[in-house]
C-alpha cells in the first residue's frame, strides 16, 4: 500500500489550547483542508484519537451518527487518512494506527526515516555510477 506523508512548516501559536494545537499537527500533516469548512476530517481524526486510547474499533456508521455527518463523508476522510497511513481498517472498523497521538507521530518519524534510508542508498548508487 502506498502511503502519502505530506509535512508542511506552519508557524506554530504558543498560546493555544488543545484543540489548536492538534489543530496545528493536523494542518503540519497537511491533513486538515481549508476547503473543509465543517472541519470534518478534523472532527474525525479527534473521535478516532478519543477511541484510540482504549484500543476501540469504530465504524464509520458510528462516527457519522456521532457527528452529525454523512456515511459518505466520514468514509471520504477515513480513507484519506487511510491513504496517509494513519487509521487502518480492522475488524469491520477503523482504529489509528497507534493509541496514541505521540505514537503516531513516532510511527510517522520511522516510516519518514526509512524512506529516506532507501533514497539515500539509491542516490549513492546513482552518484557512484555517474562518476
Amino acid at each position: 500500500m502506498v502511503q502519502r506523508i505530506t509535512i508542511i512548516h506552519v508557524r506554530k501559536n504558543t498560546d493555544s489550547n488543545v484543540n489548536d494545537k492538534l489543530q496545528w499537527i493536523g494542518n503540519s500533516l497537511g491533513l486538515f483542508n481549508p476547503r473543509d469548512k465543517n472541519q470534518s476530517c478534523f472532527r474525525i481524526f479527534i473521535v478516532l484519537l478519543k477511541h484510540a486510547k482504549q484500543g476501540q474499533i469504530i465504524s464509520s456508521d458510528y462516527i457519522a451518527e456521532s457527528l452529525g455527518l454523512s456515511r459518505g463523508t466520514v468514509v471520504h476522510h477515513l480513507d484519506f487518512l487511510r491513504g496517509n497511513g494513519l487509521v487502518i481498517r480492522d475488524k469491520g472498523g477503523y482504529i489509528l494506527r497507534e493509541n496514541s497521538l505521540e505514537g503516531v507521530l513516532n510511527f510517522i518519524k520511522r516510516d519518514v526515516a526509512a524512506t529516506i534510508d532507501s533514497m539515500l542508498d539509491i542516490a549513492r548508487e546513482i552518484d557512484s555510477r555517474m562518476g
